[in-house]
Order: C-alpha cells, then structure tokens, then sequence
C-alpha cells in the first residue's frame, strides 16, 4: 500500500512498510523513511507507484482550472474530496485526489486552507483584489525584464533618465522595479551598479557620483540655505586705531584672521591678531545659529565649497580689506629685543582692514633671505619684519615644550600643493611650505587659541578644547581628543589649545568666540552670562556632533584629492611616474600629493627614488596600480640610528590607514616621521588643500587646524 501524506507544510508519497496504532512507516522514492502519523495521510492507494503517482499529480495539477474550480466550490469549508467528482466526474482517482490537493494548495488567492485537507474559497471580492493584484506584479515583472535587458545591452531605459539613475545609487528605494532590474543586470554583467550605470550614460562621470554619494547623505535637502534675516553688528563696538592686513591665498573668500602691528616705547611693539566677530551678531538659537548648528563646519573639496554660513552673514563679517569690521583681537605686547610677551589682553572692537594680501604674489617675495637683508617691496613690509623673528621665537618656545613631553621637533614639509578645477580638468600645483608668511600666520593662530583658551579657563568660562596627551609612558602614542575643560595639546607643546580662530567655518570656533565674547564683557561675572554654562550638556552635544561631522567632511575631502590626483594621472598622460618610498611598499609621487601601495617593493630606506610604471587608473572606485621599473637613488645614511628613524617610529594605526583609498599624505608623512598628523599646526585651517574656483587655501589658519584633511597630499 501507498500512501499520499503531509509533512512539514508540502506533500510527498511513499511505500507504506508497516502500521502500528495510528502511524505509519514509509520509505519514499528515494529511499529515506518517515513516522508518519494517520492524522496527516490524505490518500491510500495501491497504484500508480508513489513516485509517478507524484509525477502525474504534479502535472495534472496545473491543467486544472481555478477559475472554474472556484465557481464549482461551496461557500462554506469542505474536504478537499468534495471537489473532485464535480470537477473529474467518474474517472476520479488517486492521481486525481493528490492533483486537487496540490492545486488547491498552491492556489491561496482562490482558496484558504482551513486544516488537513480543509479548504474554503476566498470571497468574491477579495479574490478580484488579489487577482488584480497579480496581474499588476506580472506587468511589472514584465517591464522589469525589459529594463534588466536594456541595462545588460548597455542601453538606459528612459525610466532611469532625469536623474534617477543616479538616485538609485545614492538613496536607492529597493522594492522598486528599477532598482531590482538594476541589481539583476548588473548581476548578469558580473559589474558593479555604478559601473553599469556609468557605461549606460546615467551619470555623468565619476565625480558626480561621488558628489552625489556625499551630497545624499549630508546634505539631502539641498546645499542652498533658507532665507533668514540679516546679522546685526551691535553699534557700540569701540574702534580700534589700528590698520589690519590679512594673509590668503588668491581664492581665499572666508577672511576670519588678519593681524597689525603698533610701535611702542622702550622698544615694544603691541602685536593685534583679529579674529572676525560672527558671534556679535549671531545668538544661540536663532536662524542663524541653527543652520550653522546643523551644519558645523565648511566643507571643501577642489574646485567647490558648501559653506557653513549664508552669503550673506560671511559678507559681513569677512574681514575684507577696505573697512572696518567687527572683530574679537589678541593684543599681545611684545620686547622686540628678546622677544618676550610682557602683557596681553582681549577685545571686542571694530578693526580697520587696510590689505588682504595673498600668497600667490608674495610668497615668491618674502622669503628668509630679504627678510634677514631687508630688500624687496611689498604691502606692510615693515609689520612682517616684527612678526618674523616674533613668530620665530614662538615656533622655538614650542619646540622646547615638546622636548619636554619627549617629542622631536617638529619635520615641516618643504612643498604644498594647490588644486585648480575648471570643469572636469584639474591643474595641481606645488606651493613652498614653511615660508616666512607661512609661519607667522601659524604661530600667530597657536598663540591665539592657547591663550584665549587660558583666558576662558581663568574666567571659569566652559570651552571646547583640542587635547592630545600621552597614552601610557609619556614617549608612548598620543591621544587627540576634543573635551570641554582646559588640558595640555603636548603634539603643538602648549598649556591649552582651544579653536577660536576660524569661527566663519567652524561652528566650535563660533561657540568659543561666544564664551570669549562673554568674558571680556562681563569679566569675573562672564560665568553666569556665557551662552554655555558649566556642564551644559548642549556643549557636550556640540562637541560630539561636530566631531563626527568634521571627521566625515574630512573623508570627503580627501577622497576627492585623492580623485582628482588620478585625474590629473588621466589627463596628462603619465605612463611613468617618479616617487619616493615613504615606509614599506607605501611611496609618494613628487609632482602631485598623491600616496599609493606598490606591491612586491621589497625593502627600501625611506626616501628612496623609484621610477614606476601606472598600470591602471579606476576613478569610480578611485583606485590606481603601479609597479616598479627601476630604482632612481637611494638617500645618502650617515648611521644606522638615522636609517631606522623612520623607518621604526610612530604610530601603526597611521600607516593602517594608508590601505584605505581615501588615505592622506598628512597621516603618513607623520607616521614615517615619528609625529601625530591630526594635531599638526601646519595643517591648512582650510582643509582645501589650496582647492581653486572659490576654495579656501588660508594659511592664516594653517596652525589652527590640528587635523590633516587633504587627501592624499598636502
């Protein structure tokens, strides 16, 4: 005897071995055995066999019509049997039985299963539901294959057209049509989405994807502000008798730092550092506050920026040259002879800008011989000439506190780079680093920042500080952290550090002007009046966020570095490059910033000169091979000392991170020198790495910014 039974939710039939009580034991067609309970047995017979029994079941059950089962079906719940003479009249049989079980089973549009061999049609018109239902996803998977071929055929179906190719790789909606079409042919093409998508003329090339990849995820509202009210500038700002200058590059727009100079008796000077003043004219929680809430920082890239602040507050407090502006300055006293700070002192005031100069004209000009000579014509030429050997002074008092805290002096670079961007063609050029008007810009924002931040700790005034302190023995790794009280930043070998100098493009900077602010007017009080009260939790939310965001916006920046450095590869036409071997197969190329992994190097001192050869260059996953041809030179080493310096000092998880694409030359150069890039104060406050078209390269900032965020290269 046979049997026709169910187990675990579908049918089978087997050989029946043997019964006791209410069970069966069967063997199947292919050999396994079951218990099998009498309950689940729905048919008994002696032929066909169980396996054609299931073969002719299978295919008789989809000739049978459900339509015209469901018209023959009672209203209320019936055996499954009941149907069978209605539908196969006399020759009703065991194949018959087991067709109607599995298409009654197989259809729960038309019928519900109500038990063991228990059906009930579905009612009228929920059955006109599900069947247009039905019908509706047949089309669509009808259209789907055609979309899905068109992409395989490289062709892009006009549903992708208007830019929802590129959203369906940016925030795509998977249970569309679409996206499901686009993940088969790419699939079927065994490529990725993007690749798909570039090749079929969805996106534009690979830089709008990036962007676009970016732009979703932080900006899905668009980069365009809402209308807010103008800043007020309060009209009781003192004024200041002095004539300010800045320090830019040419495409600089966010003019937050200039600086003057007054000669006084006994050989004095008093030396002015004017931050712009944003916070005199933006309070906590209005419009303003809320967009640069939202978005805490400037974020840049080569050839564009999204600013922090509308167009229109930026236009009134940048420090453009030609009038006086609201500003917050670091009057510092100076004895010209030994170049010590006698007294110091803060104000809120309006400063007269006479010059924004720029790096692109003077750099080339004011160099450390006319300095030393005195030759050469230039705008303030007189004001530099104290600020040198001010800012001299204060780069070598640093160098003596971070010996302190078991550092090597600091290891400046000698060449920069600068990104033009005109359309899809990039122009990379080399700037000098380390000039003159490099470092006085530098030391002048350190100096700013650790003694505002002392100012705000001697007040009692909460602030956000940049901290960076040793982690175990004090030669071990550094830890950069951004906390609310005052604590040593041993990586630029001062007291405190505290970001105050970029408050246009930092929203922490603009939350620490507003407790600077308070201070000076309200001096042993400014506790009670700051916007920020000690262990507001709100600060402790600033700081997370802008930590997160600020890192994120570095990403970016330096993936887009990293982009445009292999475009310039593309572009001009580079088949053989020169580098040089920076630690174990990572090398950097000398005409662009730009870091790549040579596999197979073998061991190599640092510095070495290699010629390779660019084997391929990918922008859409912004990856580049290269292999060695020949070695160039290798460095002349004096000692083995030196030969291992390094070689063997730093921290690992820097070099880690050049295995990622979006790595920066910045984390490796420290590595292989021994020092920790996130606090570095040559870093570009600007983050833009000299970016054109509109990007800020400002070196007045340079110090301010301990974070390395170009990428690959500075």
């Amino acid at each position: 005897m046979n049997v026709f039974f169910e187990e675990s939710g579908s049918f089978k039939a087997g050989s029946v071995l043997s019964r006791q009580g209410d069970a069966f034991q069967v063997e199947l067609p292919g050999g396994r055995r079951a218990k099998v309970r009498a309950k689940d047995v729905l048919i008994e017979f002696e032929k066909p066999t169980a396996a054609e029994l299931m073969q002719q079941a299978d295919a008789l059950a989809q000739e049978i019509d459900l339509d015209f089962l469901w018209e023959c079906a009672p209203d209320d719940e019936f055996p499954f049997a009941t149907l069978g003479a209605e539908y196969f009249g006399a020759s009703f049989g065991a194949i018959e039985r087991a067709a109607l079980v599995l298409r009654l089973h197989g259809s729960p549009v038309y019928f519900r299963r109500k038990g063991r061999g228990m059906y009930q049609r579905a009612p009228q018109e929920q059955l006109k539901m599900a069947l247009a239902g039905l019908e509706r996803k047949r089309q669509q998977a009808l259209v789907q294959a055609q979309y899905e071929e068109e992409l395989k055929a490289g062709r892009l179906p006009e549903a992708f057209a208007g830019g929802k190719g590129l959203a369906l790789l940016t925030k795509p909606d998977k249970n569309t049509i679409e996206y499901k079409a686009l993940e088969g042919a790419a699939a079927a093409r065994g490529i990725s989405q993007a690749r798909l998508m570039l090749e079929c003329g969805a996106i534009a090339s690979p830089r709008a994807l990036h962007e676009a990849k970016f732009l979703s995820e932080y900006f899905p509202h668009g980069t365009g502000f809402p209308s807010v009210a103008a800043a007020n500038v309060p009209d009781d700002l003192p004024q200041a008798d002095v004539e300010a200058f800045s320090i830019d590059d040419i495409t600089t727009t966010e003019i937050d730092d200039a600086f003057s100079v007054e000669h006084l008796a006994d050989g004095r000077v008093r030396i002015g550092v004017h931050i712009a003043a944003p916070a005199l004219g933006i309070q906590r929680g209005d419009d303003v506050d809320a967009i640069a809430r939202a978005r805490l920082s400037t974020v840049y890239m080569p050839g564009d920026k999204i600013t922090m602040l509308p167009d229109s507050v930026v236009d009134t407090f940048t420090l453009a040259e030609g009038g006086y502006r609201p500003a917050l300055s670091l009057y510092v006293i100076v004895n010209r002879e030994t170049q010590e700070i006698v007294a110091s002192e803060t104000r809120a005031e309006r400063v007269f800008v006479k010059n924004n100069l720029r790096h692109n004209t003077l750099d080339e000009v004011v160099t450390e011989e006319a300095l030393a000579e005195g030759t050469g014509e230039y705008p303030h030429k007189d004001d530099i000439a104290v600020l040198w050997p001010f800012a001299q002074a204060l780069f070598e008092k640093r160098q003596t506190a971070r010996a302190g805290y078991g550092l090597r002096r600091e290891v400046q670079r000698n060449t920069d780079f600068n990104f033009y961007v005109d359309g899809e063609h990039v122009t990379i050029t080399p700037r000098r680093r380390g000039s003159p008007l490099d470092t006085i810009v530098a030391e002048l924002a350190i100096l700013a920042n650790s003694s505002w931040g002392a100012f705000l700790h001697d007040h009692g005034v909460p602030g956000i500080y940049r901290t960076q302190r040793a982690f175990g023995a004090p030669s071990g790794p550094k830890r950069t952290r951004m906390q609310t009280n005052a604590a040593p930043h041993e990586g630029l070998g001062v007291s405190q550090y505290a970001w105050s100098t970029s408050p246009l493009r930092r929203y922490v900077d603009l939350v620490n002007q507003w407790q600077l602010i308070a201070c000076v007017q309200h001096g042993v009080t400014a506790k009670l009046a700051a916007p920020f009260k000690p262990k507001d939790a709100d600060l402790f939310a600033v700081v997370q966020g802008f930590d997160d965001t600020y890192t994120a916006y570095a990403d970016y920046q330096r993936r887009m570095e990293y982009f445009w450095c292999l475009r310039w590869l593309t572009q001009e036409n580079r088949k053989q490059v020169v580098a040089s071997v920076v630690k174990g197969d990572l090398v950097r190329l000398e005409e662009i910033p730009l870091l790549l992994h040579v596999p197979g190097l073998g061991v190599h001192a640092r510095g070495t000169r290699l010629q390779l050869e660019v084997m391929s260059i990918d922008e859409l996953t912004i990856e580049a091979s290269v292999r060695l041809l020949h070695v160039l030179d290798a460095p002349t080493v004096t000692s083995g000392a030196e030969a291992e310096e390094g070689e063997d000092e730093g921290d690992e998880e820097l070099l880690d991170a050049a295995d990622d694409s979006a790595e920066s030359e910045a984390e490796a150069e420290a590595e292989a020198d021994g020092g920790n890039p996130n606090d570095d104060p040559g870093a570009d406050e600007s983050a833009a790495g000299g970016n054109g078209n509109g990007n800020d390269n400002d070196a007045a900032n340079t110090a301010d910014n301990d974070q390395h965020i170009t990428e690959p290269g500075r």
